[in-house]
């Protein structure tokens, strides 16, 4: 559990006229402790803002919140990795972010995450956009504040193992392109190899190309399609 440390340190004051003095916040963790932690981390931040903190402990209290109209919050943190609502299609936190995206467009989602694989990390950012993105084990009590405050003033904090991840695999941007993402997507789906032409507008050997350098970068030889999505659901890419 996180605990709160001295917030004291000049991040920058933010304008009076800028903002409310409250900020409302929806925190979404299965792990009570943890909500508390962040409560307690967030009472420090230095512009002596009111933290209103709504919990919720699972994704299907979260779902009722967010469908009711008259709910608004400023804020929501997500955790990432809780038991799924396969009712309502949502498998993970980042299923419930893009619910939230729909609902509730003028909140700032930020996503935290025990997973610290590189693909998932990049998966995530790439999808939903977060304003927030950050790995548990990465961040302490002053840096959550600093998160805080940078998504509340309208920028975007990821945390160090999050830009490390997403530098990486940007570096081997031919593996990952829209394309070899869509091909892993269509495997998934069941789709042979043969029929992904029409869904993808690219011809078969480009695409067997494709699925070759997918193997190669999982590091799969004689793999079988199965065991592409595999290790692609493994490494958290789906």
């Amino acid at each position: 559990m996180l605990t709160a440390q001295s917030s004291k340190r000049n991040r920058g004051r933010i304008p009076e006229f800028a903002r409310e003095r409250r900020v409302r916040i929806l925190m979404i963790d299965d792990h009570p402790s943890q909500i508390e932690g962040y409560k307690a981390i967030l009472s420090y931040n230095d512009s002596s803002l009111e933290i209103e903190a709504t919990s919720c402990f699972c994704f299907e209290d979260a779902y009722r919140i967010l469908k009711r109209d008259v709910q608004f919050f400023d804020m929501i943190f997500l955790d990432e990795n809780m038991p799924p609502l396969p009712d309502r299609g949502i498998f993970t936190g980042a299923d419930l972010a893009k619910m939230i995206r729909k609902s509730m467009p003028a909140a700032k989602v930020v996503i935290l995450t025990s997973h610290c694989e590189a693909f998932k990390l990049y998966h995530i950012a790439k999808t939903i956009e977060p304003a927030g993105l950050l790995v548990k084990s990465d961040f302490n009590g002053d840096e959550l504040l600093v998160a805080f405050e940078t998504v509340r003033n309208n920028g975007t904090y990821y945390s160090e193992t999050v830009n490390r991840s997403i530098k990486e695999l940007l570096s081997k941007e031919m593996y990952l392109d829209s394309f070899n993402r869509q091909i892993i997507a269509l495997l998934a789906k069941g789709i042979r190899t043969k029929n992904m032409p029409a869904y993808l507008h690219l011809s078969l050997s480009a695409i067997e190309k494709r699925k070759a350098q997918v193997k190669d970068y999982f590091c799969l030889e004689k793999a079988t399609d199965e065991d592409i999505v595999r290790e692609a659901r493994n490494r958290g890419f789906i």
